[in-house]
């Protein structure tokens, strides 16, 4: 199945209110640290970081459908019950989806390779807005990782400075040559092939 590379994230039909599975029903220990990868594609990523740690729960949310519904029937056949994708605008519908979850739980989040948006008029439509990282702020537990990546570094510097002007958000790790989970995602791996850079920046929640 072909299916479009991008999506424009302020269209109607990605404003209406999610109806959100029973976690209870969806992970086998709903009570495990949770990882959510925002805008996670087919979900490989997820897939492998899912199996080295089945002490982790793993949430991917994508707004393109049809991929939910692939990495979903994926996630059966490997039988991970420590895993799911949702199909959801992660600026409309973030706070709902986390409020759904037991409190702090939430100890990482990766937003890897967001679709870019060059031109100006568009860069309303990019993922990282301010009220997404609030959001992010407001449930990630003390020490948890907010971990941002891309290979476009006009981007990946527009992330960081949303993230890092967060006054609960530290800066753990500045341009890291390497990912540190050691799971490239599908465009991380075909960038890398190319032998072209890549941004990466790993913040933190403040302990206090």
């Amino acid at each position: 199945m072909r299916v479009r590379q991008h999506v424009n994230p302020l269209s109607q039909q990605f404003l209406q209110p999610l109806q959100l599975p029973d976690w209870r029903l969806i992970y086998a220990q709903i009570n495990q640290p949770l990882h959510l990868d925002i805008g996670c594609a087919r979900g490989r990523f997820l897939f492998t970081m899912a199996e080295q740690s089945p002490d982790w729960n793993f949430l991917g949310l994508e707004i393109r459908e049809p991929l939910v519904h692939q990495a979903n029937t994926l996630k059966i056949q490997h039988n991970l019950g420590n895993t799911y994708f949702l199909m959801a605008q992660a600026n409309v519908h973030l706070e709902s989806i986390l409020a759904s979850f037991p409190v702090g739980i939430l100890e990482r989040v990766t937003i890897q390779f967001p679709d870019p948006w060059f031109k100006r008029k568009q860069q309303k439509r990019r993922l990282v807005q301010p009220d997404l990282v609030a959001t992010i702020a407001n449930y990630l537990r003390p020490g948890g990782e907010v971990f941002l990546q891309s290979d476009i570094w006009d981007v990946a510097l527009d992330m960081y400075y949303h993230f890092q002007g967060h006054t609960q958000l530290q800066v753990k790790a500045e341009m890291l040559s390497i990912n540190p989970f050691g799971v490239p995602t599908e465009r991380e791996q075909f960038v890398l092939k190319k032998g072209l850079p890549v941004y990466r920046f790993l913040l933190q929640r403040s302990r206090d």
